[in-house]
């Protein structure tokens, strides 16, 4: 520890900004298990019930609630009568607050709390109210017994999309997460092309569906609010919840060591986070609210539908010239957030006259953000089908067009990319999927009473690098085989994704320890702030910053016991040398200089007989006692018994920096599909699909694989089923149910096979990693749409495509 640390009581960190590329050390280290498909380290909690939720946490004392939704679309709360539950047993309280109540979720990474108050009413579901009981049943009776008098405005709501699209508006691009943008002459370059295309898609709006539904178990502690909940991005949250209930930071702890799936929809807080922490404080004892399914859909946050326009331009050969893609998307009045689907379409093909425009349409349906994939899973969708029938157009293998108009630096920016990988996916794809062997002519393929049809498209996914800090401590531990242990502390969640797993194998390989050495602590906004999972950026983040905390360690062991940073190695357990250090220019002077005051004392002490070693230098360096000459190796167990309390922590900081901004960063991939419809019903089924996907290094094949059959499978729910529906009456939802709200089951998915391919990206961190979860459902759609067209040679523009969209123009 330096002078001014152990002034300041600071942990050492390890900061790196991402301004230049920089080398990895995994390909030094001793340790092998990044990359290996090792199981989940947190498997067998969650198969033994052992693994707690928030739903699961039990506190003594603890009461139940219920929230109740306003019945009507759009008006006022005039009365709600709690004498309306007298008769009912076991019941505490009705609790309402009509300034703090949230009128809606948040979006992730904000630090403002949603709008709130329960006193007008923007949405059918809006929560106004939550009865409190000693027991769930109870709560329920309450629920649904409460009597609530509106009034009522649901006639002047806007609950029609396409009868509002005469009202769209331009969007706040400041709080978007994509700009408006035109680059040449759009208009000129269609006028010019000698072939053009030019078509509008239409997108449902869509619900995450996680298995977890949302719930908090709120309790104060004196005047300090502790949260259980089921949150994505808990730094985030917690500042969220301060603004809420305005409370400082030292007032408010979000606890989530679990979550159970969230795809967006648990970003930011949600309606029953505030109101079980205002119950809990009225009641003085723990409130715990958990969301029923229809509540779920209705009042937290869904995926807006679009109306997409996409126009292409290009030559006979299929070179593109000109890319339009204008998108029009809704949310609830005075909401920033707009689906931002083109954000691959800046750079996905070339073009040299290009726009994107967005506008949006305030409705009065739940609220629209983020959900797997904003913008790419459903923007490609419209391009990759636009690109699949240009293809059809211009009799033109769809692989070779994408191949024919592959930019060399990104169209939009003139910036190069950090990696591009598409063509290698396309080809490794193909060849596995049998491209070759395909019958690219519609409707000519017919096996007994099932035309058989295969279709492909392109993925793509922006890679993006958050702000994340961890902790690692060495510590001694004779409970484990090597005597000393790793903990790795960060607020990272894990919402399904491995967060325990990869950050456990980051740890091992950098310290040389087994997998069961290392304890992985996250899900508590008591440690260290990390990105949170959400934007396919938290291994990448969080796990850079587990890197680099672990990194700094293995500094401050190399100096303990006289190595350098790049001469040390940690194996299983043990501390050894490798290879040799290259001193630099200031190295060799300090080394010149400690030599010259060693012989300086030297002197001074036969001068005067007084030994320093005794008086003035009272503490041997510790790296003497280490000879690596004499000893091939040194137990890390003992090395890290000799820090006081025999342990040792550092911090890691890792921050986005210029290279986010000089190189176009970006995970891509590609989907094949073949797909079977039936002659007679139009019964479509996916026989087949294989996802080709370049995403860096990968922690772990197994968990990679798992969250690109995933993101496969929301494909499958994107084309044939998924659709949030609205009663466009009254704004009431009518499929709010997993029996309603269609996802695909194991029935509906075949056999996936995904192709991991080899990358290595110095520019996206220091190790080498880009997101995957959400790369893989970018396009999955699309290449189901067009094997369905390759099938029957229909083609859809409305998704998602039921069997009444093909009927009537079945091949005969």
């Amino acid at each position: 520890m330096s002078l001014f640390e152990s002034i300041t009581q600071t942990e050492p960190t390890k900061k790196m900004t991402m301004d230049e590329p920089v080398e990895s050390l995994f390909s030094t280290t001793a340790s092998k298990l990044v990359g290996k498909p090792i199981n989940r380290v947190d498997g067998s909690l969650k198969v033994s019930g052992q693994a707690h939720y928030s739903a699961e946490i039990h506190l003594d004392n603890k009461a139940y609630g219920v929230l109740v939704g306003a019945t009507i679309a759009k008006g006022q709360v005039e009365n709600i009568d709690s004498s309306s539950l007298d008769g009912i047993p076991n019941i505490i309280k009705v609790v309402t607050d009509p300034k703090h109540f949230l009128r809606n979720s948040q979006q992730g990474g904000l630090k403002k709390a949603p709008k709130q108050g329960a006193t007008e009413i923007f949405y059918h579901g809006q929560p106004i109210a939550v009865v409190i009981a000693e027991t769930f049943e109870a709560a329920t009776e309450g629920a649904k017994a409460l009597k609530v008098t509106y009034k009522d405005e649901t006639e002047q709501a806007a609950l029609d999309f396409t009868k509002e699209l005469s009202n769209a508006h331009a969007v706040d691009e400041k709080k978007g997460s994509d700009k408006n943008y035109v680059q040449g002459d759009p208009e000129q370059g269609l006028a010019d092309a000698e072939v053009t295309l030019d078509r509008f898609y239409h997108t449902p709006s869509q619900n995450s569906s996680a298995m977890e539904p949302h719930a908090t178990l709120a309790h104060w502690e004196d005047d300090k609010l502790v949260l259980y909940t089921a949150n994505q991005m808990l730094a985030s949250c917690k500042q969220q919840v301060m603004d809420a209930l305005d409370l400082n930071k030292d007032q408010v702890q979000l606890i989530a060591h679990y979550v159970g799936g969230g795809f967006g929809s648990k970003l930011g807080i949600a309606p029953e986070s505030i109101a079980a922490a205002i119950a809990s404080k009225e009641l003085g004892r723990p409130v715990l609210i958990t969301m029923t399914r229809p509540q779920v859909m209705e009042a937290t946050v869904r995926r807006s539908n679009t109306r997409q326009r996409i126009t292409i331009g290009c030559d006979k050969d299929g070179v593109i010239d000109t890319l339009i893609h204008d998108t029009v998307s809704s949310n609830l009045p005075d909401e920033a957030f707009f689906e931002p689907t083109a954000l691959s379409t800046h750079y996905l093909y070339r073009g040299k006259n290009r726009r994107v425009n967005y506008e949006l349409v305030d409705m009065n349906q739940v609220l629209s953000g983020s959900m797997r994939a904003p913008g790419e899973a459903v923007g490609m969708i419209a391009v990759e089908c636009a690109m699949d029938e240009l293809a059809s157009q211009l009799e033109l293998d769809p692989i070779e067009l994408r191949r024919r108009n592959e930019p060399e630096k990104d169209p939009s920016k003139d910036i190069p990319f950090s990696t591009r990988q598409l063509i290698a996916c396309m080809e490794q794809g193909a060849e596995q999927f049998g491209w070759s062997q395909r019958n690219a002519k519609p409707a000519s393929q017919l096996e007994g009473d099932w035309w058989i049809g295969t279709g492909m498209a392109a993925a793509a996914r922006g890679n993006q690098l958050q702000s994340s800090e961890a902790r690692a401590t060495l510590q001694v531990d004779k409970s484990k085989a090597l005597g000393v242990k790793a903990v790795i502390e960060t607020d990272m969640t894990d919402i399904g994704t491995g967060s325990y797993t990869v950050f456990s194998q980051v740890a091992a390989d950098l310290l040389g320890l087994p997998i069961d050495h290392i304890e992985m602590k996250l899900g508590d906004s008591a440690l260290p702030p990390a990105s949170g999972s959400g934007g396919s950026w938290g291994a990448a983040s969080a796990g850079s910053s587990v890197y680099l905390a672990c990194e700094q360690l293995r500094e401050m062991l190399a100096e303990k016991v006289g190595l350098y940073p790049d001469t040390i190695q940690l194996d299983n357990g043990q501390i050894k040398q490798i290879g040799k250090h290259d001193l630099t220019a200031v190295e060799t002077a300090k080394e010149n200089c400690q030599a010259f005051a060693d012989t300086t004392i030297d002197k001074i002490s036969e001068t005067t007989g007084v030994s320093f070693s005794e008086n003035v230098l009272e503490k041997q360096s510790a790296s003497e006692k280490y000879d690596f000459e004499s000893k091939e190796s040194y137990t890390l167990a003992d090395v890290v018994a000799g820090y006081d309390e025999q342990k040792v922590s550092a911090k890691g900081q890792i921050k986005p920096g210029k290279n986010g901004k000089k190189y176009r960063q970006s995970s891509f991939g590609a989907n094949f599909a073949e797909v079977a419809v039936h002659k007679v019903t139009g019964e479509i089924r996916v026989k087949r699909m294989t996802g080709a996907f370049a995403a860096g290094r990968i922690l772990n094949h197994k968990t990679a694989t798992s969250q690109c059959y995933g993101g496969m499978v929301f494909g499958i729910g994107s084309a044939l089923m998924e659709e949030v529906i609205h009663d466009k009456r009254d704004g009431r939802l009518c499929n709010h149910d997993l029996a309603e709200y269609h996802v695909p089951v194991n029935a509906d998915v075949p056999q996936l096979d995904v192709i991991l391919v080899e990358e290595n990206d110095p520019y996206t961190n220091p190790m080498h990693i880009k997101g995957i979860g959400e790369t893989a459902i970018a396009g999955a759609a699309a290449a189901i749409a067009n094997a369905i067209y390759n099938a029957v040679g229909v083609r859809v523009y409305d998704f998602p495509i039921t069997l009444d969209k093909l009927l009537y123009e079945m091949p005969e």
